[in-house]
């Protein structure tokens, strides 16, 4: 049985966003705090569970809503806001925008005592607390902490997750060896991974100590693109020909079956060494085939389906299985072990890809095992429970353009 119901957009009051300090040179510069850009934390309510939530972004700003009934919890005014990314607490979501990353709270969370929780939710809030850039990218969160990296300087700054709520949170600043769209990791041990690259190219890894010494580097990813972690900590980018994936001390390229064999996004589950990618197999023909890209083997197993679907079309559940939202309009379930396909959902109907990675489409994001569908033409957003496939639906004013889910 699927459940669909329509919920109508509640409508909550927004949240200014006022200009916050200029942008430097790399390193980023210092965190800069921002008087009346929230207001002061609503009265909390207690749950029996924890409660999840959805923040979907908008060229508008943010609404956040119920992960489970979809129901508006508010919305969060922001101008110029480009992309929203998980930030790897059960709470928070950073905000990039045209010059700043900020720290969104969903206002869902559970304080543990001993052997059970108390969980709470608020009204969802833009804190205080700022990261200029001169281009906000991309954010990696890992091992506990975030890092955020400035494609316009090269910078890089990284603070601890559970800082994400500090009015003035304690941070680590570093850089690329050159400013390019790029990414950065903080692994375990401390070790650092950075990309290469400059205004014109990307060509592979670099490790850095924790004081940021370099260790070592590979530059045989030319085109290093899309960024996943997955078990024992192996750290995987996409490149032009294949994976460059840095594993116990050292990087090992691994190359595509096929030419081109591009490889440009990626999702992963911290269980699993298999890393689903997207797969271009044809220099100009639609993304038609998938990458199972075992970290553990050093291979790359491709999948074919029988429809078409986009860099926004990747994810994975609390099992690890590997999900593809395809143009038919349903969630195809592989499982990463053996390639095989287990079924489809069906959630929307049939779309077509648009000719720019810039336009608005469909989008797939999954927490646990629930999947949550976007779709720009209604601008509805879709919450499909992955073990019983009943879908709930509900309709935004604004056109979805983003997806992060929490957990509370």
């Amino acid at each position: 049985m699927r459940l669909r119901s329509a919920l109508p957009l509640l409508a909550a009051s927004s949240l200014a966003l006022s200009a916050c300090g200029t942008s430097t040179e790399a390193p980023l510069p210092a965190s800069t705090e921002s008087a009346g850009t929230t207001a002061a934390p609503a009265s909390e309510s207690e749950h029996d569970a924890p409660v999840p939530r959805l923040a979907v972004a908008s060229p508008t700003g943010v609404t956040v809503l119920d992960g489970t009934t979809l129901e508006t919890a508010g919305t969060i005014a922001i101008e110029d806001l480009a992309a929203i990314k998980p930030a790897g607490d059960p709470r928070h979501v950073i905000a990039a925008t045209a010059d700043q990353f900020r720290v969104l709270d969903l206002a869902t969370w559970t304080d543990s005592h001993g052997d059970h929780g108390h969980s709470y939710t608020s009204e969802p809030r833009m804190l205080d607390v700022s990261f200029d850039a001169g281009k906000p990218a991309h954010v990696v969160a890992h091992a506990g902490r975030v890092v955020l990296f400035d494609d316009a300087s090269g910078g890089i700054r990284s603070l601890a997750a559970t800082d994400l709520g500090k009015e003035a949170p304690a941070t680590l600043e570093y850089s690329a060896v050159e400013a390019h769209h790029g990414v950065a990791i903080e692994l375990s041990t401390g070790e650092r991974i950075i990309s290469i690259g400059d205004t014109e190219q990307r060509t592979g890894l670099l490790a850095q100590a924790p004081d940021g010494t370099e260790l070592y580097r590979d530059e045989t990813c030319p085109g290093v693109h899309g960024e996943a972690t997955a078990a024992r900590e192996a750290f995987l980018v996409g490149c032009e020909d294949g994976a460059l994936v840095h594993r116990d001390g050292s990087f090992a390229k691994i190359t595509s079956p096929t030419e081109p064999g591009r490889i440009g996004t990626a999702a992963s589950h911290e269980d699993s060494p298999i890393v689903l990618t997207d797969y271009k197999d044809t220099e100009d023909g639609p993304l038609t085939t998938v990458a199972l890209v075992d970290t553990a083997s050093m291979s790359i197993r491709t999948v074919e389906l029988d429809t078409e679907y986009t860099s926004r079309s990747l994810a994975r559940d609390a099992d690890g299985h590997a999900l593809v939202l395809g143009t038919d309009g349903a969630i195809h379930v592989i499982d990463p072990s053996t390639g095989e396909l287990i079924r489809a959902i069906a959630v929307i109907d049939a779309w077509e890809a648009p000719e720019s990675w810039r336009d608005p489409r469909p989008m797939l994001h999954a927490k646990g095992n629930t999947a949550y569908v976007s779709d720009p033409r209604g601008n509805s957003v879709h919450a499909i429970d992955l073990a019983s496939e009943e879908i709930r639906s509900t309709q935004l004013d604004a056109t979805p353009t983003g997806l992060a889910a929490v957990t509370g």
